[in-house]
């Protein structure tokens, strides 16, 4: 049973399309051929028929005559292809048709008491002279008062046969080409069908892959389909509604969250010029902590309602961004080295402030979990800017590397237990690139995580990339 079904796999492997053809060109061909079966015993049966009344009619009529004594000879038949002979008990032909032996009976003797016997019609040979065969043969025995006397009735059946063969030949090369023809009108058919729900199906990628406000298109068909758009269309609206409002609470409440911690830190600030013996350091921390919070919050809410793409179309030069957001870990417990950068990188085309504001995540996720250093280096391969960041922490384990970049997500290891982190970092990175076109990465640096940020950058064959030079220092 397990193995009947492996055996049908394949047919899953196909599209509906595909199936839905295969399925009514098989009960097509089952229909054809038990209806070209039929054809072919129906018209040879008629045939058979045709010529066992006309043989059974020739029959009786020369059998009244014969008991009438009004033999002629010779004697009339339905038709050429009938043949008659008339033979006494000795096995004399006493009389027969025009083109019937005179002399010679079509059966010995010993055939003719059994046929006449058995009442039956009968399948003769005929390539024994005087007859052409094969032949439908029908044997009457006939008492003439001074003896009895054989009835022979024969039809040659050639004609019989061969336009039973004709029928089968053209049900033979017919099946095949109808079948061929039904089959394609069944593809186009389905295809017709079924493509209302290919839009459906384009119209959901369009809105999952664009994240545009708009709806599935509805066919004028008033069938299943089309109730199924409008049904999901509708859902669509009650999905939009609620996610405007979860849209609209997280941009209110990051909104208003920043309003009170800029006062907040404000007062902190001069209270602490006015008693310098006061420590606001922690307070100060948890207020920065609550505010890089808040913009995260507030940047999410944004790129959900489909501001992901860059804000700006500048002419970036990521060496020089990468320069500049690593000064700021100068003097840090854990050094960012950065590796020096060809000079004559391509620019990238994006925003400026959130090119830096990836890689500044990266390096404070990276920094966070170093041990003794932090490396970033910037090159130009394969049509793209490659940033890479490496660490020599703890890494992240191969399972996890994907989920990391999910909003929230704090792994249980000693990489994700975050100083005041809350797993929104990553998230922003991935969201931030991807609206650049490109894409992050994280790999095993042999020690620790190596994070890999690739962006695009735009070339024609008229136009080459634009590259930015630096004077060498001395």
């Amino acid at each position: 049973m397990i193995g009947g079904h492996r055996a049908y796999r394949w047919i899953w492997r196909l599209s509906l399309r595909a199936r839905l053809t295969l399925l009514a060109t098989a009960v097509l061909a089952v229909g054809l051929g038990a209806g070209g079966s039929l054809l072919v015993i129906t018209v040879s049966a008629a045939l058979f028929t045709s010529v066992d009344s006309s043989v059974m009619q020739t029959s009786q009529d020369v059998v009244t005559l014969v008991k009438t004594k009004q033999l002629p000879n010779p004697v009339p038949t339905a038709g050429p292809a009938q043949l008659v002979q008339v033979v006494n008990a000795r096995g004399g032909v006493l009389s027969a048709s025009a083109a019937a032996d005179q002399v010679v009976p079509m059966m010995p003797l010993g055939q003719l008491t059994a046929a006449a016997n058995q009442g039956k019609l009968m399948v003769i040979a005929g390539e024994e002279p005087g007859r052409e065969g094969p032949l439908r043969v029908f044997v009457s025995k006939v008492d003439a008062g001074g003896g009895v006397d054989y009835v022979i009735v024969a039809a040659n059946i050639r004609e019989v046969l061969d336009g039973g063969k004709v029928v089968r030949t053209a049900v033979g090369v017919g099946f095949p080409v109808l079948l061929a023809v039904l089959a394609m009108l069944s593809w186009l058919v389905v295809g017709a069908t079924l493509r209302p729900v290919e839009s459906l199906r384009r119209g959901a990628a369009e809105i999952t892959g664009k994240g545009v406000t708009r709806r599935l298109p509805v066919p004028d068909a008033h069938d299943e389909v089309q109730r199924l758009a409008v049904t999901l269309n509708d859902m669509l609206s009650r999905l939009e509604v609620a996610q405007d409002r979860q849209r609209a609470f997280v941009a209110d409440a990051a909104h208003e969250l920043r309003s009170p911690l800029a006062s907040l830190r404000t007062q902190l600030e001069i209270a602490a010029r006015r008693s310098p013996e006061l420590s606001t350091e922690d307070v100060l921390a948890e207020i920065d902590r609550l505010s890089r919070l808040v913009d995260d919050l507030l940047l999410l809410a944004r790129m959900d309602a489909g501001m992901a793409a860059p804000a700006r179309q500048d002419e970036v030069d990521l060496g020089e961004v990468a320069r500049g957001v690593a000064k700021r870990y100068d003097g840090g417990q854990v050094p960012v080295v950065v590796a020096p950068a060809p000079g004559d990188l391509p620019l990238v085309v994006g925003d400026r402030d959130r090119l830096a504001r990836v890689i500044g995540n990266l390096l404070d996720n990276a920094v966070r979990h170093a041990r003794t250093r932090v490396g970033l280096s910037v090159v130009a391969e394969d049509g793209s800017v490659i940033v890479r960041i490496a660490d020599d922490g703890p890494g992240i384990p191969a399972a996890d590397r994907e989920r990391v970049f999910e909003r929230f997500t704090r792994l249980d290891d000693a990489r994700a237990r975050d100083d005041g982190g809350v797993g929104l970092g990553l998230a922003i990175v991935a969201d931030l690139v991807r609206g650049h076109g490109g894409t992050v990465s994280l790999t095993d640096g042999t020690p620790g995580l190596l994070a890999t940020v690739r962006i695009p950058f735009r070339t024609t064959e008229a136009e080459p990339p634009r590259k930015r030079t630096t004077r060498s220092r001395r």
